[in-house]
């Protein structure tokens, strides 16, 4: 027979008591690297071509935007360097979460019955600091696929083959 019965809210585990392990410190540093950049290649293009160019008002015009994206990448380092505290994640018997963000945070949670596919990356600077991203593949079509990015890569290997085990032991 079919019930619904209620369940005790106060009963459900604390998310506060979930052990989050936090990310590598060193990929604060990759995370800097790609915003300095970005906002500098722009900063500089931009100021080359206020430069070169003789149309006063476009000088003027640029002189604005210069100002402009100056403050939106230091607004963004600062973001990103709050925000770096809060990306942990947690391996638990049945599932994995992580967390990340600032402004807004995001916890997911993903069931290992849902893993379809794994995958390390190494980017060029990961590599140069030791680093890796773990990719999890998710079933359905729900974006529930995890990226933990900034791993030690003997933690990462080691992540992947325990997550590899438990798939190959549900087949």
């Amino acid at each position: 027979m079919f019930t619904n019965d209620q369940i005790d809210v106060g009963a459900l585990p604390q998310l506060e008591n979930l052990n989050l392990k936090p990310i590598d410190s060193k990929y604060l540093y990759i995370i800097l690297i790609n915003i300095l950049s970005v906002f500098f290649g722009l900063l500089g293009g931009l100021f080359i071509a206020r430069w070169i160019s003789n149309d006063q008002g476009f000088r003027s015009f640029a002189l604005v935007l210069l100002v402009i994206i100056g403050l939106i990448g230091v607004m963004s380092l600062t973001i990103y360097y709050l925000g770096f505290k809060n990306r942990k994640y947690a391996i638990r018997e049945q599932d994995m979460t992580y967390t990340q963000g600032y402004i807004v945070t995001k916890m997911v949670t993903l069931p290992y019955n849902r893993i379809q596919h794994l995958e390390i990356k190494r980017s060029f600077l990961s590599r140069k600091f030791g680093l890796s991203t773990l990719k999890i593949y998710s079933a359905g079509e729900s974006g529930g696929d995890l990226s933990i990015k900034g791993l030690p890569k003997d933690v990462a290997e080691r992540q992947y083959a325990y997550l590899t085990q438990i798939i190959n032991e549900r087949v």
